[in-house]
C-alpha cells in the first residue's frame, strides 16, 4: 500500500467511530470493547439475548389459609385461664384431714391450738395467713394449691401431734380387759376405758406420770377409794380417787384441765373431765381390776 493510502480496516474502524455504538468491534485482536471486556480472539462480539423457552413450569400448590394478621403481627389465639383449684376443705367441716391441717399449720406456728378435726374461725384465719405469706389468694378455704405447699413445707403428724390436745380413739383393749370389771387404760392412746364383761361403757382422756415418775404397767386392783383426797406427799388435791397400787391413783387433775399434756403426774392416771371422772367413781367397786399397758 502507497505511502498515505488508508487500509481497508482502518475505514471500516472510523465509521464504526461514527456511529452510535451499535456493536462493539475488536479489530486489533487484543483491544477491550466499549463494555471494557476483552475480545481476545479479534473477532466480533455479539451480546447474546435470553429468549423465553417453551417449557411450562409446574404449578404452584395452593396455599394455605394463613393466621389472620393484625398490625402488631400474627393474630394468636387467646390462652384460655387455669381452672380454679378445687377446693378441699373449708369452714364448717370436720373430720380427720382437717385434724392433719391443724397438726400440718402447728408443725410451722400457723396454728396456736391444738388439733380439734373442726374447720372454725382459728383454722380459716391460720390458712388465710398462710396463703398470703405465699401469694396465694387469701381465700382462708383450703385449695389443692394451698394444700400442696402446705404438705411440700411439713411432715406427717404423729398420732400424737394430731390429737396433742386429747380425744384420741382408744386403743385396742388388752385381752385382760375382755372379762369382768376393769379399768382399761392404754398409754398409746392416753385413755381409759371402763369396760364390763367385754363391752364399753365409757371413755375419757387421761394423763400418765412423767419420764422420771412413771405410772406402773400391769394388772392390779383398787384397793381404796377417797372422794375428796388430798396427797400427804405433795400437799396437792386428788378428788375421787381410786387407789390400786402404793400411792399411784386414778383421779380428777384441774392442772390436766387447765394445762393438758402440757404437763405430767407423779405417777398418778389423771383425769381432767370432772363430770366423768365423778360418774366412774360412783360404779367402780374395791377390788376391780385395773390394766395399765402400752
Amino acid at each position: 500500500m502507497g505511502k498515505g493510502a488508508i487500509s481497508a480496516g482502518t475505514v471500516v474502524a472510523l465509521v464504526l467511530l461514527a456511529g452510535c455504538k451499535a456493536v462493539a468491534v475488536d479489530t486489533d485482536g487484543g483491544r477491550p470493547s466499549e463494555d471494557g471486556s476483552g475480545g481476545g480472539d479479534g473477532k466480533p462480539r455479539a451480546t447474546a439475548t435470553r429468549t423465553p423457552t417453551d417449557t411450562p413450569s409446574t404449578p404452584s400448590p395452593p396455599s394455605t389459609p394463613s393466621t389472620p394478621s393484625t398490625p402488631d403481627g400474627p393474630k394468636s389465639t387467646p390462652t384460655p385461664p387455669p381452672a380454679p383449684a378445687k377446693v378441699l376443705m373449708e369452714r364448717g367441716d370436720d373430720g380427720g384431714q382437717v385434724r392433719e391441717l391443724q397438726a400440718r399449720l402447728r408443725q410451722i406456728g400457723w396454728f396456736l391450738e391444738y388439733p380439734t378435726g373442726t374447720y372454725g374461725p382459728a383454722t380459716t384465719g391460720a390458712v388465710e395467713n398462710f396463703q398470703d405469706k405465699r401469694g396465694l389468694p387469701r381465700t382462708g378455704a383450703t385449695d389443692t394449691v394451698t394444700w400442696q405447699r402446705l404438705v411440700g413445707m411439713t411432715r406427717e403428724p404423729t398420732r400424737l401431734e394430731l390429737y396433742a390436745g386429747g380425744g384420741m380413739p382408744p386403743a385396742p383393749p388388752d385381752k385382760r380387759c375382755l372379762t369382768g370389771r376393769v379399768l382399761c387404760l392404754a398409754k398409746s392412746s392416753r385413755t381409759l376405758t371402763w369396760m364390763i364383761d367385754g363391752k364399753a361403757v365409757s371413755t375419757m382422756d387421761v394423763r400418765f406420770g412423767s419420764q422420771y415418775t412413771p405410772t406402773r404397767e400391769g394388772t392390779f386392783s383398787v384397793y381404796w377409794k377417797s372422794r375428796h383426797h388430798v396427797s400427804t406427799l405433795y400437799d396437792t388435791p386428788m378428788p375421787y380417787a381410786m387407789f390400786f397400787s402404793g400411792g399411784q391413783a386414778v383421779h380428777f387433775s384441774a392442772d390436766f384441765a387447765a394445762r393438758g399434756y402440757a404437763g405430767g403426774s407423779h405417777g398418778c392416771v389423771n383425769v381432767r373431765d370432772e363430770k366423768k371422772i365423778a360418774s366412774l367413781f360412783a360404779q367402780v367397786r374395791k377390788g376391780d381390776r385395773v390394766v395399765i399397758y402400752k
